[in-house]
C-alpha cells in the first residue's frame, strides 16, 4: 500500500449495517509512501495508522466516483 498527501483512506465496513470509515491522508511518515499514515477523519479525529487488510487508498477523483 502506496499513499501520497491528499489521499484518502477508507477502511471498508464489514457489514451494510457499518458504513465504510473515511479520512484524508495528512502525512506520510516513509518516504516510499508506505504507512503509518496520520489521517483526518470525516469525523474531525486525527489518528495515525497502520492500515489493515480491509483499508484501500483512493485518491480524491477515485473516491469521488466511489461515493457514487
Amino acid at each position: 500500500m502506496k499513499a501520497k498527501v491528499g489521499d484518502w483512506l477508507v477502511i471498508m465496513g464489514p457489514t451494510v449495517e457499518q458504513p465504510d470509515q473515511r479520512g484524508e491522508i495528512t502525512e506520510v511518515r516513509s518516504a516510499d509512501g508506505a504507512p503509518p499514515y496520520v489521517v483526518r477523519w470525516e469525523s474531525g479525529h486525527v489518528t495515525t495508522v497502520y492500515p489493515g487488510p480491509d483499508a484501500v487508498v483512493m485518491t480524491p477523483e477515485e473516491l469521488a466516483s466511489h461515493k457514487r
